[in-house]
Order: C-alpha cells, then sequence, then structure tokens
C-alpha cells in the first residue's frame, strides 16, 4: 500500500503545534495546574494519523489499546527526574546530572516499551488488548495520585524560554507522532501505538526546565504530570470506541471533550488543592 505523505506529515506539524502551546502552559502556571494539564494532545493527531493508515478497525484497536501502556511507562520516565536528585546527586552535578537522568529515562523507556509491545502482541489472541489498556490505565490513576499525595513543591518558572527551546519542543513531538503514522501504514499497530506516545513532550521540558529554571521546577511538575497523563489512555480507550461509529474528527473531539470534562478538570482542581490550595488560603488568613 503507497504511503500518503500527507496523512504523515499533517498529523506531525499539528502535534508539533500543540506541544509547544500545552508545554508554554505548563512552564507558566506552575507544576500544580500546568503539570496535571496533560490533556490529550498529540495523541489526538496521531489518532487521525493512525486511523487513515491502518485501514481496519480491529488495528486501530490494537495500536489505541497499547497507548495506556505506553502512558504506563511514562510514569517510570517521569519517576526517574523525579528522583534523580536522591538518586545520583552524590555521583553527578550540574549538566552532567542533567545528561545522565535524560539518557537513563529514555533508555529504560525504550526497553520496556520494545518488551511490552512484544509482549502485548503476542499474548493478543488469548487476552484482550483492550482489558490490558483498561488495566493500565487503572494503575497509571493509583499511582499518580500517590505521586501527587507525596510530590514536593511545585513552583512555576521565573525564567523566560526562548523560542529555539520552544521549536525543539514541537520538532521532538512532531517526529514521534510522524514516526507513529509511518509505522503504522506498515502495518505495525502495536508498535506505532506505542511510539505515538514517547515522552517528546515530557523530555523537551523537563531538560528546558532544568536548563532555565532550575532542577526544582521540573521535580516539582513530576507529581502532577504523573497523574495527567493518565487523560491520554482514556482518550485512546474512548476512540476505540468513537471513531467506527462516527466520523474519526468528530470521534476525536468527543473523545477530547469527555476526557477533558469527566477527568482532567476535576483531577486539576484537587491537585491544585492538594499541592497550592491549602498554601494559598494559609496566606490568605
Amino acid at each position: 500500500m503507497a504511503i500518503d505523505i500527507f496523512s504523515i506529515i499533517i498529523p506531525a506539524v499539528f502535534a508539533g503545534l500543540i506541544a509547544i502551546i500545552s508545554t508554554v502552559f505548563v512552564e507558566r502556571a506552575g507544576g500544580a495546574i500546568g503539570g496535571v494539564i496533560t490533556l490529550p494532545t498529540t495523541i489526538v493527531p496521531a489518532s487521525l494519523g493512525i486511523w487513515s493508515e491502518v485501514g481496519s478497525e480491529e488495528s486501530f484497536s490494537a495500536a489505541m489499546s497499547i497507548v495506556p501502556v505506553g502512558m504506563l511507562l511514562n510514569l517510570l520516565f517521569l519517576g526517574v527526574w523525579r528522583k534523580s536528585p536522591l538518586w545520583f546527586g552524590s555521583l553527578l552535578k550540574g549538566n552532567f546530572l542533567l545528561a545522565g537522568v535524560s539518557v537513563l529515562s529514555v533508555a529504560l523507556w525504550a526497553l520496556f516499551a520494545g518488551i511490552s509491545a512484544s509482549i502485548v502482541e503476542m499474548t493478543s489472541e488469548s487476552i484482550d488488548p483492550l482489558l490490558i489498556a483498561l488495566t493500565t490505565t487503572m494503575a497509571s490513576i493509583v499511582l499518580g495520585f500517590l505521586a501527587v499525595k507525596s510530590n514536593p513543591t511545585a513552583p512555576a518558572g521565573k525564567n523566560e524560554v526562548g523560542w529555539v527551546v520552544l521549536l525543539v519542543r514541537g520538532t521532538a513531538a512532531g517526529l514521534a507522532i510522524g514516526a507513529s503514522v509511518w509505522i503504522a501504514s506498515m502495518g505495525l499497530p502495536f508498535i506505532s501505538g506505542i511510539i505515538s506516545v514517547f515522552p517528546a513532550i515530557f523530555l523537551t521540558t523537563m531538560v528546558s526546565l532544568w536548563l532555565s529554571q532550575g532542577p526544582e521546577v521540573p521535580i516539582g511538575a513530576a507529581g502532577p504530570m504523573m497523574l495527567g497523563s493518565a487523560s491520554v489512555s482514556f482518550y485512546a480507550i474512548l476512540s476505540i470506541f468513537l471513531f467506527p461509529i462516527m466520523s474519526p474528527w468528530m470521534g476525536a473531539i468527543i473523545s477530547w471533550l469527555i476526557v477533558v470534562g469527566t477527568f482532567t478538570a476535576p483531577v486539576g482542581y484537587w491537585t491544585w488543592r492538594t499541592l497550592d490550595g491549602g498554601e494559598v488560603e494559609a496566606r490568605l488568613r
């Protein structure tokens, strides 16, 4: 089957723009609110692109079913960043610590992503991938709540982040989404699904925040990001059911609105109350 280059480029560009907009909000709102507003962003163009390339509802369901597995692995990724000063602070300092954590977090994600995709694909005939998706989504939520409850302070950034850094973030996210759509066109739905949630935004956000604001800002945002990222898993599961019964664009819009209204907004409020609300009220007394 010939590859439609526009079905790859358009979702990639769209994802890059979304990545820039969403991460600016994370920086300026602070970790408590900004971190948890991990709305379904790049997964939206990825889902539309994968739908247009896979050619069947079964393959699309397979691709979206493994998204929650990838998001659970993103908790591992963020956990490495959150614990990095404790684990490696006595061995590495400054930019050496930043580089070490970056390499370790990506390497661990890639290793377990490959293992997970292989296991899910091999067991897909005996274990419904959708069941795995639901289980890993629930696990992400539980771990996310625990991460927020034990989260350090989550300050906002004080320094301006340049356009070059923002462009790098958008490019990284766009490449990840473009790759996932391209792989979907090759008939590899499980791999395309897990690549669609490669932590490109998390990585570029953590690195750029660390460089521009110091380690406190990205570390403080890690817990809310861990909880908020479950919204992506919810979107993926909803898209499995809604895309086939309505147009993909309408299915994407409805899925996004349901996730934001039933998960992101209430969880964002709870996170703000947990991390910042009490401090604000105390200062007003």
